[in-house]
């Protein structure tokens, strides 16, 4: 089985109208459940199959990315990625991520021994470059994770989480019935 007749199976099937649909649906619940309750098990449950369903999404949406709608390839983008953040806010993967390079550069750099660069295999100079490659991967990752939980946080207010569920579902009933994108529709009343 070849890309194209994988894409043409999820297209026929009506897989990517389908999921905008059903990621739209969980993005409604998970706002009316937060705002409810955000501490209740039906709330984490619901959040934790919008997770596993905006992974799906998202490998729909690069599949059939230049099939669909700009527009429409977008939106499922967004929605995946709101769906996919929104478990993961408060864990800091820049730290995990730094900690694990520094064990691997250390561990590697003892390899060094006996070679040219034996200095750098043992005692304090292998430490201080082994924290210092951790540092600077640190650096780097806290920066994007910065970025990333600020446009996290925007798109998991619940009122643009209930906003971007409707969209998405207007969306999925559009591109069902073959009518253009939601915002080809927008566009064309201004």
């Amino acid at each position: 089985m070849d890309y194209d007749s994988v894409v043409d199976t999820l297209m026929s099937n009506h897989i990517p109208d389908a999921t905008l649909i059903v990621g739209g649906i969980l993005a409604v619940l998970i706002a009316l459940l937060y705002r409810s309750d955000s501490d209740s098990a039906k709330y984490k449950i619901v959040m934790i199959i919008g997770t596993a369903f905006g992974i799906f999404m998202a490998i729909v949406a690069f599949n059939t990315y230049g099939t669909l709608f700009l527009a429409t390839s977008i939106i499922m983008v967004i929605a995946s990625f709101t769906l996919i953040i929104r478990p993961f806010r408060d864990i800091h993967f820049a730290v995990i991520i730094a900690l694990l390079v520094m064990a691997i550069v250390y561990v590697l750099l003892g390899g060094l021994a006996g070679t040219a660069l034996n200095i750098l295999s043992e005692g304090w100079y292998r430490v201080g470059v082994a924290f210092f490659c951790g540092f600077m991967v640190y650096m780097m990752l806290h920066m994007m994770d910065t970025v990333v939980r600020i446009i996290g946080k925007v798109l998991n207010a619940w009122p643009v989480l209930l906003v971007l569920g409707a969209i998405c579902v207007i969306e999925g009933i559009m591109v069902a019935t073959g009518n253009a994108s939601v915002y080809d529709y927008v566009r064309s009343l201004f």
